[in-house]
Order: structure tokens, then C-alpha cells, then sequence
């Protein structure tokens, strides 16, 4: 039997007012004494922004944007307000003080957890987004998914997988005696082994390719400047994985490595440690972003082997250290496209911007560092629609500091306010 007229009309008022609630319920007004343009390279004073239903809507002054009717108010006088940060480079899954032999303990259960932990004290430190670069088991992926349902406290996570490497190499696992037959799930060997990787890792529901295309620092029996992927294989992996519309991620520290994945069309090259002034060249002529983690050398070294580091990855680390840090100031003179990547979990997580000073002091302004871990991610991440600055359109996504970040940006070490989708989740109204 059809409703009569009258209810209909009563329906419909009762289910816009309904929707009406519901929107002024999800915005936000939020305003400050100032706020850092990213996109611009400009600080705005006595900005103010909108939050609808997670969304920026509006982005403008206190003087010319009004305070939408029964919006929520987060007033935050005296303090700088910027895009959530990004970092590029985390390890959420591992921890600062069980590396070398003593992670062989960890069960992939055991992980997954410190994923959980790890998530909330990167959101804390205000990093809102963040690119997780290699877990064994898929731990990664299921952190991914629980932080999208928002049944974790967390950033917005992009996510590898294992990651893929030569036998023997920086990606495998070195530590066992050969009666245990030991690999890491991302060894692999020829074009068409790595390239058997790429759709595995995608079909368990990576977001992104992460290679070892070099030795490196904390793997036990490579050398950490050698290359360990032939270009074919390099050439074949990053060629299947842009026909399955992922990234790709080298981690690369020797310089003919570098270059390798350079040419074989990666989208970051992470540490880069033994970058020439060729590979520089090409970086630039092709976009590629570098991802240099320059702050974690002064823990690698104190925490030593109390914290499982190996001998020989101290030794290590007492060369790529000094040298990384001079090929980074090389690269920003040279006006090479960076990103912020910390490698968090070689250190504590939480301590991500620690390495903002490292960046201002080896080259960088510091409205280049914080571009690094805004704009210049979000691009880097393909992600730019959705986040990396305060513009209309992006995720309500950003943070607080007291003080100006552009003139000490070690503020940023003390993020005061985090705001995610228009919801606060560290500070007080």
C-alpha cells in the first residue's frame, strides 16, 4: 500500500534534517597563528581550515572563512599547523633492540604486534602516513588493513610485503647454517624468478615493490656497496611491477647498484649512500625521488651490540654513515627530488623527527625538509590527491607545533597536536 502524500513529506524532512546533523556533526573548523603552505614554499598567518566528514573543504583566514554552523572548533593559538608528516622509509614490524641474531625469536605473530604498538607512537610523533619497506609474513599488509578499518590507532600505511632480493643477499636471511636451508620469502634468482616475486607479493596484497638491488648495513655477509641484482633482473622487476600498477622501492647503498635501479626505472632510490655524481645526474633527469636516512648513525653506533648489532654491521656502519651524509648534501645542492625516510625500527619508532635537524644540517632549508615529508611523498607515493598538504580535497590530516618550525625545525621532534581525518587523536580541545 503506498504512503499518503503527508507522510512522505514528513519522511523527507525527518531524513534531511537527519543528513543535516550528520554533516555538522563530521566538520571541523580548526584555526591557528599561522601555517605552513607546503605546495607554496609560504607561511600563512592566522590561517583557518575545514574538516567535512575526514576532507578538507575549505582552506583560507580567519578574517575571510567562516565558521560553518555547529562545526566542532579546535582553536589552536600560539602554535604552526602543517600536513600530517610522511615518512617514506619505517620498519613498524621490527624493533630497535632485537637485531642481528636476536631477531631470529620473533615469530611472525610476534611481529604483527609490534606493528600495532610501532603504528600508534609513529601517529604520535605526527607522522599521519607512512611507507612500510619490508615484513616477512604479510605482517604489514594485515597492520595496513586494521589501521584502514580503524580498529588500530595509527597512520595511513603503504606497505611491501617481503621484500625481493638475490640469494645470499641483503633481502634474504643470512644468519642460519646451511643444514636449516634458510631463505627469506623474497629471495629469488633471474629475470623470471623476481619477476614470479613481483605478482606473489601483489597477489598477498602489497601496495608497493620494495628490491635489494646492494649489500647493506644489517645483513649479516654482503658487502654493502656490491651490487646483487644483474640489471636484467632489475630491468624485469620494475617492468612487471609497472604493468600491475605498482611502485617500486631499491634499496641501494653502492654506487654501481644505484644506478642500476636508476635505469631500470624505480620511483626511490633509499639510502644511496655511494651515490656519484653520475648517479645524481640520472636521478635528476628521471624524477627519482632518494630516500636518505641520515639521523640513524649516531644510534646504530651507541646502541652497538647490546641492541644485537653485529660487528661487522658497526664496522659497516662506521664508513656508509659519514659518507651518506656528504652524498645527501651533494644531491640537495644538486637539486635531486628527496623524500623524507627514516628507517625507523633500525632506531626507536617515535624518534622519526629526529631527522629533521640531520636534513637542515647537511643542506637542506628547512622548508625543504618539511617538504620531503609532505608534498614531495605524497607525490612520490602517487598519493597526492589524497595527501601531503592542507588543500582542499586531501584527508583532514595534520599536525601542531608550538613555535616556528621554519626558523628551529627541531619543534618538530615535539609534535604537540595530530589531527587524522578531521578527528583528534593526540592534544586537547
Amino acid at each position: 500500500m503506498p504512503l499518503p502524500a503527508t507522510v512522505k513529506k514528513t519522511l523527507a524532512a525527518i531524513l534531511l534534517s537527519a543528513t543535516a546533523l550528520s554533516a555538522q556533526a563530521g566538520t571541523t573548523y580548526v584555526q591557528a597563528d599561522r601555517m605552513v603552505d607546503v605546495v607554496s614554499g609560504k607561511t600563512v598567518e592566522k590561517p583557518a581550515l575545514v574538516i567535512t566528514d575526514g576532507r578538507i573543504t575549505s582552506v583560507g583566514t580567519q578574517g575571510s572563512l567562516a565558521v560553518p554552523a555547529g562545526a566542532e572548533r579546535l582553536d589552536l593559538a600560539g602554535m604552526t599547523i602543517l600536513p600530517g608528516l610522511i615518512d617514506m622509509h619505517v620498519h613498524l614490524t621490527g624493533r630497535h633492540d632485537m637485531h642481528g641474531y636476536e631477531g631470529l625469536a620473533e615469530s611472525t605473530g610476534d611481529e604483527t604486534i609490534n606493528g600495532v604498538i610501532h603504528a600508534e607512537k609513529t601517529l604520535m610523533a605526527g607522522f599521519t602516513a607512512a611507507r612500510n619497506l619490508g615484513a616477512a609474513g604479510y605482517a604489514d599488509v594485515a597492520l595496513r588493513r586494521a589501521l584502514a578499518a580503524n580498529r588500530l590507532n595509527g597512520p595511513r600505511l603503504y606497505v611491501s610485503g617481503p621484500s625481493i632480493g638475490a640469494t645470499g643477499g641483503h633481502c634474504d636471511n643470512n644468519l642460519l647454517p646451511p643444514e636449516y636451508d634458510a631463505h627469506s620469502q623474497g629471495a629469488a634468482d633471474g629475470p623470471w624468478g623476481v619477476v614470479k616475486k613481483v605478482r606473489e607479493v601483489k597477489k598477498y596484497g602489497a601496495d608497493l615493490i620494495k628490491i635489494c638491488a646492494t649489500g647493506g648495513v644489517l645483513s649479516k655477509g654482503t658487502q654493502v656497496g656490491a651490487q646483487q641484482l644483474a640489471q636484467e633482473e632489475m630491468d624485469a622487476i620494475v617492468a612487471e611491477a609497472k604493468r600491475l600498477g605498482l611502485k617500486v622501492a631499491a634499496h641501494a647503498h653502492g654506487t654501481a647498484g644505484i644506478k642500476a635501479a636508476i635505469r631500470a626505472g624505480v620511483d626511490t632510490v633509499e639510502h644511496a649512500s655511494f651515490i656519484d655524481d653520475e648517479g645524481i645526474r640520472l636521478a635528476k633527469e628521471r624524477g627519482t625521488y632518494l630516500s636518505m636516512d641520515i639521523y640513524n648513525t649516531e644510534y646504530i653506533l651507541s646502541a652497538g651490540e647490546a641492541a644485537g648489532f653485529l660487528p661487522e654491521s658497526l664496522a659497516k656502519e662506521r664508513v656508509v654513515g659519514k659518507t651518506q651524509r656528504e652524498s645527501f648534501s651533494r644531491a640537495v645542492k644538486a637539486g635531486v627530488k628527496m623524500v623524507f625516510g627514516s628507517d625507523a625500527g633500525v632506531y626507536p619508532h617515535g624518534d622519526n623527527g629526529k631527522q629533521f635537524a640531520r636534513m637542515v644540517q647537511f643542506g637542506m632549508t628547512p622548508m625543504q625538509a618539511i617538504q620531503a615529508a609532505t608534498v614531495n611523498a605524497a607525490d612520490a607515493l602517487g598519493a597526492s590527491s589524497d595527501i601531503g598538504a592542507l588543500a582542499v580535497g586531501r584527508y583532514g590530516d595534520l599536525i601542531a607545533v608550538k613555535g616556528d618550525p621554519l626558523a628551529d625545525i627541531s619543534v618538530l621532534e615535539r609534535v604537540d597536536v595530530v589531527v587524522k581525518g578531521g578527528k583528534l587523536v593526540k592534544g586537547t580541545l
